[in-house]
């Protein structure tokens, strides 16, 4: 709020002039940028080298009507009335694009109009220093503006934003009044939703985590959203995040902002986006992204304005709808939907955009100081993807075949990097104490060489050296940042490659800065528990709330059977698939419809099918391939219909071991022939010590729990409604140890069964 109950915008430095100061193409030939490690250590670099005086970090903010712009100049020198904005880069400075320079210079004018009103200065000299990572050296560019000049350049930027600030402004105050008059989508809760929401609001009202272990079925997405929002505007949240980690449960976020949107009593004006890969949502995958390559990238900025304010309109912005607005103004969709994330109001997306190292959506909320809340759906998955996200490798392979493609220029750059490559591990693996610093020499070396050649002669690199060339900056990058949370490996593979791992343990002490930032974060799945595993490998607060949502299932709904006679060990699968074959035709015959059969692994999983066919030839069958596509994936999901009937083999832990919805007769069983455990190899091996040394659960923490959330996951497939009836096999012996047993839901009635040793 402003002065005398005025409302006021309240606009970062940075995102003022990016909005008005942008002009041209969009260009990424620049790049990389240095790490933010680098970058802080760049500037500590210049600002080390100036004066006794001289002011860093200095915190400035000014009034133009409605908006209240505010910052942090990067220097000031009172002595010389300087101030400086300092930008560190790689390579040559000359070819950086024209409108990073402008958006510079924007920047730092406005600094030095804060500066002079804050200071009562008349007249003041400003520097643009570009500083180079890799040979420390400033480039210092400079001007003195007046006050009155620096006033008039400042008017300007700010009237040129003042009308979005104000359309803004308006949508923020509809949006919230909508919000606090929202009503439940449905006519009732399911069983267990209400309180799923009360659960999720609360945390909102306090502002702090919550783990919540709520099952299959209850409605998790509306149950999640729908408090969240519901709370946004007496809590004053900016945005809310909802995280999935497969593309089915987006698809389930959107479908549920729409049933949010559409069952309000009064319009409800929420911008939903949904964030998509790169990959998937680049319309010209050959070209480069610059403005001599790629035509959406020309005249980017130019056409952008006319782009944002009509992808204001849509209902939802998933990707169909940016594509079609990107392609209607002729700009790119992916970056369209980068830049509709500073003005919506729930934006889904995948794990990574808050979550990794270089996260968009966390920066954002860094740069702009948001209060948001995020949801994070199956929230078990986060363990295994986070360690991905803060992992890296290097094969030897990789740089041979970066090599043969590399130019003459680079090659001696590459040649250094395979002298220091580590010797063979005597046994095929070994663990390093830490990075080799040779290596990571060497690394360094030739990235700055690549950077400078794409300096030089921008365009493509050919796909190898360019996959090499990220793989090597990723992986130096993390190398900084290695501590005991992650170990180093050297393993050998297919007899001469090598590989070079910084393998990621224990993500805990990356994702707490994460959950730091967020307002509330609540993290749901029918499987998290035991909460202390989730709270120590994520690192949760302290203060994490933790609830079990009762099932609103019966225990006469799903008829669990412990099958205690057969083991499915490596040593003793050839002899299990006969009789695991023969008791699922008996199962198949006994009552006909839809099953799902899961198998630890494909090996093992056609030596069941094989045998299954062979023996039954007259039941419909169908597996999932090794190397599935979305095509493949939906084909084998079309087989599950209300009319259809036969059994589906997959792979644990896979595509269709969770995030699918078969209601009824879609799915009226499931035979699980695994406990998922990991295989027990050296890497895993070193992740159970890791965790015996960390929190005194190695094999749990390693094997049990990360196993068994995959089958109770395999396992929800089944029921999903309160009329679903259905039936599960857990075939395995060890299914019937108490300390597996305690891990099975609560609702569950399971009872042991035997079959016979050979098929009948």
């Amino acid at each position: 709020m402003g002065g005398a109950g005025r409302v006021s915008y309240l606009v970062a430095v940075r995102a003022l002039c990016e909005f008005t100061a942008k002009q041209g193409d969009l260009d990424l030939r620049f790049t990389p940028s240095p790490s933010a490690q680098e970058g802080i250590a760049g500037h500590a670099v210049v600002t080390a080298r100036r004066g006794e005086r001289y002011q860093t970090e200095v915190s400035l903010s000014g009034q133009f009507g409605l908006l209240r712009v505010r910052g942090r100049a990067d220097g000031y020198d009172p002595d010389l009335r300087l101030v400086e904005e300092i930008k560190t880069y790689r390579g040559d400075l000359d070819s950086m694009p024209d409108n990073h320079r402008h958006l510079h210079w924007a920047q730092v004018r406005v600094y030095a109009h804060l500066l002079c009103e804050q200071l009562g200065l008349d007249q003041i000299d400003l520097a643009l220093v570009y500083f180079e990572i890799g040979s420390q050296r400033e480039t210092v560019l400079r001007e003195t503006q007046t006050a009155a000049t620096l006033a008039a350049l400042f008017a300007d930027q700010c009237g040129r934003f003042i009308a979005w600030a104000e359309q803004e402004l308006a949508h923020r105050s509809a949006r919230d009044l909508a919000l606090a008059a929202l009503r439940f989508p449905h006519t009732a809760f399911r069983p267990g939703q209400r309180d799923l929401a009360e659960t999720i609001f609360n945390a909102n009202r306090s502002g702090r985590c919550v783990m919540a272990q709520a099952p299959t079925g209850i409605g998790k997405t509306v149950g999640t959203l729908f408090p969240v929002l519901k709370a946004a505007p007496g809590h004053g949240l900016d945005k809310v995040f909802f995280l999935a980690a497969k593309t089915p449960g987006r698809r389930l976020a959107l479908d549920a902002a729409l049933t949010v949107k559409r069952g309000a009593a009064q319009a409800l004006p929420l911008r939903v986006l949904e964030l998509v890969a790169r990959d998937k949502a680049c319309e010209h995958p050959d070209l480069a992204c610059h403005g001599d390559s790629c035509p959406l990238a020309k005249g980017f900025y130019d056409r952008l304005p006319a782009a944002r304010q009509a992808a204001l309109g849509a209902e939802v912005l998933d990707r169909a709808a940016l594509r079609e607005i990107a392609l209607a103004h002729n700009i790119c969709p992916y970056y369209l939907g980068s830049e509709m994330a500073r003005w919506s109001d729930l934006i889904v997306g995948d794990y990574n955009y808050y979550f990794d190292l270089g996260a968009m959506l966390h920066g954002l909320t860094q740069a702009n100081q948001w209060r948001v809340s995020v949801l994070v759906d199956e929230a078990h998955n986060l363990v295994a993807r986070a360690r991905m996200m803060y992992s890296a490798e290097l094969a030897q392979g990789a740089l041979r075949a970066a090599r043969a493609a590399a130019p003459p220029a680079l090659k001696k750059a590459l040649d250094r990097v395979k002298r220091a490559w580590p010797a063979p591990p005597a046994h095929a693996y070994q663990v390093l104490a830490a990075p080799p610093e040779s290596l990571l020499g060497a690394l360094q070396t030739a990235a700055s060489a690549i950077t400078d050649f794409l300096a030089e002669q921008p365009g493509q690199l050919e796909p190898a050296l360019q996959r090499f060339y990220f793989d090597a900056l990723h992986f130096t990058l993390l190398s900084e940042l290695f501590g005991a949370h992650s170990l180093c490996d050297l393993r050998l593979q297919d007899g001469s490659d090598l590989t070079l791992c910084i393998r990621n343990i224990v993500p805990a002490p990356f994702l707490q800065p994460r959950f730091a930032a967020a307002h509330a974060v609540a993290l749901f799945s029918a499987t998290l528990g035991p909460w202390q595993y989730y709270s120590d490998a994520l690192g949760l607060p302290a203060d994490t709330a933790w609830v079990d949502i009762a099932s609103p299932f019966r225990a006469d709904q799903l008829a669990v059977h412990v099958v205690s006679n057969i083991s499915t060990r490596f040593q003793q699968r050839a002899r299990s698939a006969a009789p695991i074959a023969a008791l699922m035709a008996r199962q198949y015959l006994a009552a006909p419809g839809n099953y799902l059969a899961f198998f630890s692994s494909f090996d093992y999983l056609e030596q069941v099918a094989d045998e299954f066919a062979r023996r039954h030839p007259d039941i419909p069958a169908w597996r999932q391939p090794r190397r599935m596509s979305e095509a493949e994936r939906d084909d084998f999901l079309g087989h599950y219909t209300l009319d259809s009937r036969g059994i589906g083999f997959a792979v644990l832990g896979g595509a269709f071991g969770e995030g699918i919805d078969l209601p009824g007769a879609r799915l009226i069983g499931a035979f699980i022939a695994t406990l998922g455990l990991p295989q027990i190899n050296p890497v895993n091996e070193q992740i159970r010590q890791r965790m015996q040394d960390s929190f005194g659960a190695g094999y749990d923490y390693a094997y049990l729990y990360p196993g068994m959330q995959k089958v109770v996951q395999a396992a929800g497939r089944v029921i999903r409604t309160e009329t679903d009836r259905g039936v599960v096999y857990l075939i395995d012996d060890r299914f019937d140890q108490p300390q597996v047993r305690e891990l099975l839901p609560r609702w569950w009635q399971v009872d042991r069964i035997g079959v016979s040793p050979s098929a009948s």
